[in-house]
C-alpha cells in the first residue's frame, strides 16, 4: 500500500511511508498497555496535537487537502484502502490491532525534499512493534537499501533505512526512513534529501522530537 503520495506532486515520485503487509499471516499477541493518568491518547484529534508542527530542515509544511490521498486523521479503513487488497490488508491491519494514526508531510517543489511524519496507535505494544519491524522489512525490499536494525544513538526498537538515489523504485533522489516501537505507538519518519546524510540527519531529528511529544503508553 502507498501512503500519502501528493497529488500535486506526483513528480517527486516518492512513495514515502511503503507498506506492502498483505500476506502477513502473522497474529500479533499482547496486553494492551496503560500510559500515565492523563497522557492516553484516545482518538485521531487527541493525537494530531502531538504531532510535530516543524522539521529540523526548514522544509514548508503541505496542506493535509492538498495531498493524495489526503493526509492528516487515519482509520483502518484509510490505510487498507492503499492497498490493492482492501480487504485481506484490513484483516492485516485488525491482526496487529490498528487503532488510528496520524500522517503529515512537508516539502518544496516537484523535484525537492520530502519529509513525512506517520504516527499509528495500536492496541498493545506488541502489535505496534511488530508493525514497524514489518513495514521497515517491506520498504528495504521495496527501495533496496541498507536497513539497519537497533541502529546506533536511536531507541532500541528502531529500524533505519538509507537508500542512495534509486529512481527505478520511485525515489528521485537520496533517502532515508525510520521506524519504531513506542509504546502503543508506531512511529515513521522519512525524508528524501540532496544526500543521504542531509536525509538521515533529518530523521533523526524529527523522529527524537516526535518521540518526546508521545506518552510511552
Amino acid at each position: 500500500m502507498t501512503r500519502g503520495r501528493p497529488a500535486r506532486w506526483r513528480g517527486v515520485a516518492v512513495l514515502l511511508g511503503v507498506v506492502a503487509l498483505t500476506g502477513c499471516t502473522r497474529a500479533v499477541d499482547g496486553e494492551a498497555s496503560a500510559g500515565p493518568v492523563g497522557d492516553s491518547v484516545e482518538s485521531p484529534a487527541e493525537l494530531e496535537a502531538l504531532i510535530v508542527s516543524d522539521v529540523a530542515s526548514g522544509l514548508p509544511r503541505l496542506a493535509d487537502d492538498e495531498l493524495d490521498p489526503p493526509a492528516g486523521a487515519k482509520q483502518v479503513d484509510d490505510i487498507a484502502g492503499y492497498s490493492d487488497d482492501p480487504a485481506r490488508e484490513r484483516e492485516v491491519l485488525e491482526d496487529y490491532g490498528y487503532r488510528f494514526g496520524w500522517e503529515r508531510f512537508w516539502g518544496e517543489g516537484s523535484d525537492g525534499p520530502v519529509t513525512g511524519v506517520f504516527v499509528d496507535r495500536f492496541e498493545t505494544r506488541a502489535g505496534a512493534g511488530a508493525y514497524a519491524e514489518e513495514v521497515a522489512r517491506n520498504d528495504a525490499k521495496r527501495y533496496l537499501g541498507e536497513l539497519s536494525d537497533d541502529p546506533p544513538d536511536l531507541p532500541g526498537g528502531c529500524w533505519l533505512l538509507t537508500v542512495e538515489s534509486e529512481p527505478d523504485v520511485g525515489l528521485n533522489g537520496p533517502a532515508a526512513f525510520v521506524w519504531c516501537g513506542h509504546g502503543d505507538f508506531s512511529v515513521s519518519v522519512t525524508s528524501v534529501a540532496e544526500s543521504v546524510d542531509a536525509a538521515e540527519e533529518e530523521v533523526r531529528a524529527v523522529l527524537a522530537e516526535q518521540l518526546d511529544r508521545l506518552p510511552l503508553g
